[in-house]
């Protein structure tokens, strides 16, 4: 089995045990890897990325999840940021750490229930994810703040499925034609390649 399959083995077992642990039913599930482990997407992403859906009081919330993950990996590092609650994990039985970040933001999410699951695992988690839709709108978002070049490939993914561009403003549209004309070819080869 490569890294690659590892990992997303490792993903699978930490959804899981989030899952016994009741920890998903207060967050969505979204992002690149929600799209790999759920729609199938051919890009490989090494976060788990959620966002809040109900208030909770942060410290006792990431105390939770340490204590729920701590039972089986080591935990690396914890902390609560500004916008977001990060842990991290890593496990002698894979080559390579797992990030957690919870967006604290909570607003009306376009939701749907899905199933995580990777032929890598035996493991499927029904959780609540972002639809497509949602996520066209998140991928936009990204790469017009952050400019990089997997959020372009996400949405060249997501128009695939059919899933279309929703309105913009002049500036956003402007921003994002911006962003995606400034890829070089090293973009696709070395940045998209390594993700």
């Amino acid at each position: 089995m490569d890294l690659l399959s590892k990992h997303e083995v490792f993903e699978m077992k930490i959804l899981n045990q989030l899952n016994s642990g009741r920890i998903l039913e207060k967050m969505v599930f979204g992002g690149g890897t929600m799209l790999r482990l759920c729609h199938e997407l051919n890009r490989y992403s090494a976060d788990l990325d959620f966002w809040l859906i109900v208030p909770v009081d942060a410290e006792p919330f990431l105390n939770n999840i340490i204590a729920l993950l701590n039972r089986d990996y080591e935990i690396t590092d914890s902390k609560i940021k500004h916008y977001s609650i990060l842990v991290e994990v890593r496990s002698n039985k894979y080559p390579k750490k797992l990030k957690i970040e919870i967006r604290k933001e909570i607003r009306l999410w376009d939701m749907e229930t899905k199933i995580a699951y990777s032929k890598e695992s035996n493991r499927q988690v029904f959780l609540k994810t972002h639809t497509l839709a949602q996520s066209m709108a998140n991928k936009i978002e990204a790469l017009i703040d952050r400019g990089e070049i997997r959020d372009a490939f996400d949405m060249e993914f997501l128009l695939r499925k059919g899933i279309k561009i929703p309105e913009l403003s002049d500036l956003k549209r402007i921003s994002m034609k911006k962003r995606i004309d400034s890829f070089r070819e090293s973009d696709y080869k070395v940045k998209l390649g390594s993700t």
